[in-house]
């Protein structure tokens, strides 16, 4: 099997824990975009009268907001309860990545480093090698690979000191967002060092009577056992997995029940810096050099770097967090601007406060964010202000070009082409589902919208039911992105 970081971002490490192995059913998809045989009661194209009668007939319950904006005049062309704020989901990336472009620029790397700190005579380093991280999310096994081959070649074997990690760059954060299922991908650590989106793979197979069980770091190019993640099978119905922390340890158990005969799921990391250093140091074995366990600093690391690997530059981080919607990458650079503008913050939380005024005065748009990715369902804006976000000087020339496009559909859920072309962010969690970006017109003009919709009561009783995908929320959705469809055609057509 093999994993490169683009394949990673799209597949095994999307925004959604996935099975990828054995048809296992341990998954938590997100809804679809079109749920098969979906038939709201809304026909695209039935209604003339923009918005409310769009909205009218669509059947989404709870509440929506919608906007249609001109940036070149400020008019606004249509509008339904643009003022009423609700989740922003994942569009939260939107203003993360315009606070993030403009404060680290589009050519901003990040450095992962080796650091020695003493002499290296006849393959002895005289002290300590530091793996020092400056929360760079996008690191994989083949990046350390390259910082291991980089070690050997200096001629170090063995070093007389301790085995240091640096992972202070950024505030650490156990996960994103608490209170959520503990085996959930998309909600890891964030740390100044990250791994494989700080996700650990764990594979299966039936032998015997039992199974047999692996934790790894695996890459394009490697698989490397890791021993800070643990998992043990066990014989019960229920829940499919537990998850305790063991000091420097993630202890994992599975159910027994849920497992096919082979198969594999992507599991978050609790402790990354130390996930980190604990594949360095197999990878570095490998390579012919011994290095202890590795240990964590509190302060930041100094001495002669001997290794270096960087990131792609911050545009393209940011044009595949917003294509693939990895929280990860959302946390890592929000932290990272904010930490860059003022000083390291001390939680997720307080940079998302940072954020919030940095975009008001930039825009002039009063958002409230309590992270840097949308998956707080506790964050909230209106249509208004997305789309006056979007609308604000500038803006366009750097967010549209790193959009994805949103295919047009009809009824049956089949592409339709023509010259209505619209390049957006969608955000879903259960029950609330928005989409903001830019539409170019079938007359040649680009208007800036937000489409948000959610039921706050129902979302509140799909937390209280700690169920993955609650009773009725994949229909919700389905008709909630059939509304947009409507609003997006109908304003291609007439404006």
């Amino acid at each position: 099997m093999t994993l490169t970081r683009r394949f990673a971002l799209g597949g095994l490490l999307t925004l959604t824990a996935t099975t990828v192995l054995g048809g296992s059913p341990l998954t938590a998809p997100a809804p679809p975009l079109r749920p098969e045989g979906l038939q709201g009661p809304m026909r695209l194209g039935d209604a003339a009268g923009g918005a409310s009668d769009l909205v009218a007939r669509a059947n989404v319950s709870g509440q929506t907001s919608v906007i249609l904006i001109d940036p070149a005049t400020g008019e606004t062309l249509d509008q339904f309860s643009p003022m009423t704020a609700l989740p922003p989901a994942s569009v939260a990336k939107t203003a993360t990545a315009l606070y993030a472009l403009e404060t680290l620029g589009r050519d901003f790397v990040f450095d992962t480093t080796l650091i020695a700190t003493g002499p290296v005579s006849e393959g002895t380093l005289s002290g300590d090698l530091i793996l020092a991280g400056s929360g760079d999310p996008t690191m994989d096994t083949d990046d350390l690979l390259d910082l291991s081959r980089q070690l050997a070649a200096t001629g170090i074997r063995r070093i007389t000191g301790r085995f240091l990690i640096w992972d202070g760059a950024l505030p650490y954060a156990a996960e994103i967002e608490p209170g959520q299922m503990d085996h959930l991908g998309y909600n890891p650590s964030v740390s100044g060092l990250n791994l494989n989106y700080n996700r650990v793979f764990f594979e299966w197979a039936k032998q015997g009577s039992g199974f047999t069980v692996r934790m790894d770091a695996r890459s394009e190019k490697v698989s490397p056992a890791v021993s800070v993640a643990r998992m043990q099978v066990v014989d019960r119905d229920a829940p499919v997995y537990t998850y305790a922390e063991n000091g420097d340890f993630d202890d994992w158990t599975v159910s027994k029940a849920a497992l096919n005969d082979n198969g594999g799921y992507w599991l978050p990391v609790r402790h990354p810096g130390l996930y980190c250093g604990d594949v360095l140091r197999t990878l570095a074995a490998a390579d012919g050099v011994t290095l202890p366990v590795a240990e964590r600093m509190s302060a930041p690391a100094s001495g002669q770097v001997i290794a270096t690997v960087r990131s792609a530059p911050l545009i393209d981080i940011a044009k595949d967090c917003l294509k693939y919607s990895t929280n990860l990458v959302a946390e890592s650079i929000g932290l990272k601007a904010t930490a860059v503008r003022s000083s390291t913050p001390r939680s997720i939380a307080e940079s998302a406060g940072d954020l919030n005024d940095w975009v008001l005065a930039r825009t002039g748009s009063a958002i409230t964010l309590h992270d840097h990715c949308g998956l707080s369902g506790a964050s909230r804006c209106s249509s208004a202000s997305l789309a006056q976000m979007l609308a604000a000087p500038n803006v366009s020339d750097l967010l549209e070009p790193i959009l994805k496009t949103i295919p047009l559909t009809d009824d049956k859920g089949n592409r339709i082409t023509g010259p209505t072309e619209v390049k957006a962010k969608t955000g879903t969690l259960n029950f609330a589902s928005t989409l903001a970006g830019y539409i170019h017109c079938q007359s040649g003009r680009t208007l800036a919208f937000a489409i948000m919709s959610a039921d706050l009561d129902k979302r509140q009783s799909a937390i209280d039911s700690n169920a993955e995908i609650p009773a009725g929320a994949r229909s919700w959705a389905g008709r909630a992105r059939r509304l947009q469809q409507g609003l997006l055609q109908h304003w291609g057509a007439v404006y």
